[in-house]
């Protein structure tokens, strides 16, 4: 087993890993930038090194900078968190060629899984459900209008090139083809000065489903249910649940089956998620994998009793895995709670926190590294906080949730407290019935 570790990471996520470390009698070592001197994890680490000012670059994705504080303190190992340099194969190579051992999947894993390209090519080798589509770039409309035919409406264009949603084309029939073709075209060829586009099934009423898997050394793997992560605004994730009110047990077996198969396909060491897009019948498709712990491991911990950090360090460290697959006990919610104004298009709020009190009780469960008098940056991700319940029902842990939320009390800043509230009594998330469209039609005063 490691001796120390070093978290490559800030706020709550170090300090999560901060305790566990703790708990299993490993040393630990914090790294900061000087917009993060006052942060808990700082306070909570055996050790603390400074790696920068307060530009990411310059500090949390200053690989040189964290291999020395790696080797001043004589830290054995190295836990990326999440973001930042979590899914970097570079980072991950260099800890390896400077004898520290990186906790976290080999970097031609992070390659492999990282490029789209390469991960659905490998899922569909392995057997795994994928999204139809075309085979790289669409040569001619004529081909397009083929293929279309073939996969039947609708479909979705993408610009290859794309990103913030252009050169991106919904078509729910033939007769808006060409149309649609001819503007996307357009468009990316404006907005990235590249017209190569590719096609893709357009999943109906999607729901955003991921599997935590864990593999070990032997390239064994088992998953630990499911997360829904469909309540997203601009593809960030506002509040995540297991079990997914949507599931049901076949669905969850063959979900759980698939991201097995996969892990298992390409050896994966590690924790990590397989995310799904299923649609409104209860087909899934392979949507991408994430080669890290995720922000919102710790419902999946809630409902089946089981410390995430703590087998992450053990496959680490050359550790089996049990190889049993885990079903959902109890219910859990996560709000993720963000230093912004959701009364104002959930612009960021940063600033120093005047009161904050946590809300506690059964079944309530608080990551966080923000206090009274601490001042959240303005350099950095907005999360502060996640709020978790946990209760024997779906019912029960949202009843939990108001109450927990109504006791939460941030001051000084705007946060989105008021937000997940009021998402708490909507009828259509109270019926479970939302899909990853759900923002588009809430109604939040």
């Amino acid at each position: 087993m490691f001796k120390k570790i070093l978290i490559a990471n800030r706020g709550e996520i170090a300090l999560r890993v901060i305790r566990t470390c703790k708990e299993m009698g490993i040393k630990t070592v914090a790294v900061y930038s000087t917009a993060d001197k006052d942060s808990l994890h700082i306070r909570f680490a055996d050790e603390a090194v400074c790696i920068g000012p307060a530009a990411s670059n310059e500090s949390y994705l200053n690989i040189p900078n964290i291999i020395a504080a790696a080797e001043i303190t004589n830290a054995d190992a190295i836990h990326p968190g999440y973001g930042f340099l979590s899914e970097n194969s570079k980072f991950s190579k260099i800890c390896t060629e400077n004898g520290i051992k990186f906790i976290g999947p080999e970097p031609e894993m992070i390659d492999r899984m990282g490029d789209k390209a390469s991960a659905k090519a490998t899922m569909i080798a392995a057997g795994v459900p994928c999204i139809p589509g075309s085979e790289g770039l669409l040569e001619s409309f004529e081909q397009t209008e083929k293929l279309a035919a073939e996969m039947g409406y609708p479909v979705m264009l993408k610009a290859t090139a794309g990103g913030g949603g252009k050169g991106m084309r919904a078509v729910w029939a033939e007769d808006g083809l060409k149309k649609a073709w001819d503007d996307a075209r357009q468009e990316s060829a404006a907005a990235f000065g590249n017209d190569g586009m590719y096609m893709e099934k357009l999943i109906e009423d999607p729901r955003h489903i991921e599997i935590q898997i864990v593999g070990d050394i032997d390239g064994k793997a088992c998953h630990l249910s499911e997360r829904d992560c469909s309540i997203q605004r601009r593809h960030q994730k506002l509040t995540e649940e297991t079990p997914s009110p949507f599931m049901t047990k076949e669905l969850r077996k063959k979900m759980g089956d698939a991201a097995v198969k996969a892990a298992e396909y390409i050896k994966y060491e590690g924790a990590g998620t397989i995310e799904f897009l299923v649609d409104k019948h209860k087909n899934f498709y392979f949507m991408e994998m994430n080669t890290r712990i995720q922000v919102e491991h710790p419902i999946t911990e809630q409902v089946i009793d089981y410390d995430l950090i703590r087998e992450q360090i053990k496959v680490a460290a050359g550790i089996k895995i049990s190889g049993k697959n885990y079903e959902p006990q109890l219910h859990s919610i996560e709000c993720r709670i963000n230093a912004e104004d959701p009364h104002n298009g959930f612009r960021p709020s940063p600033g120093m926190i005047s009161t904050f009190h946590a809300p506690g009780g059964h079944g309530v469960r608080l990551d966080t590294h923000v206090y009274a008098g601490y001042v959240i940056p303005p350099f950095y991700d907005s999360m502060i906080a996640k709020l978790i319940t946990t209760a024997q029902t779906r019912n029960e842990a949202i009843d939990k949730m108001r109450r927990a939320l109504d006791e939460f009390v941030i001051e000084g800043v705007k946060t989105t407290i008021p937000f997940h509230r009021a998402l708490m009594d909507d009828p259509n998330y109270l019926a479970g019935n939302y899909t990853t469209a759900f923002m588009d039609t809430f109604e939040f005063e």
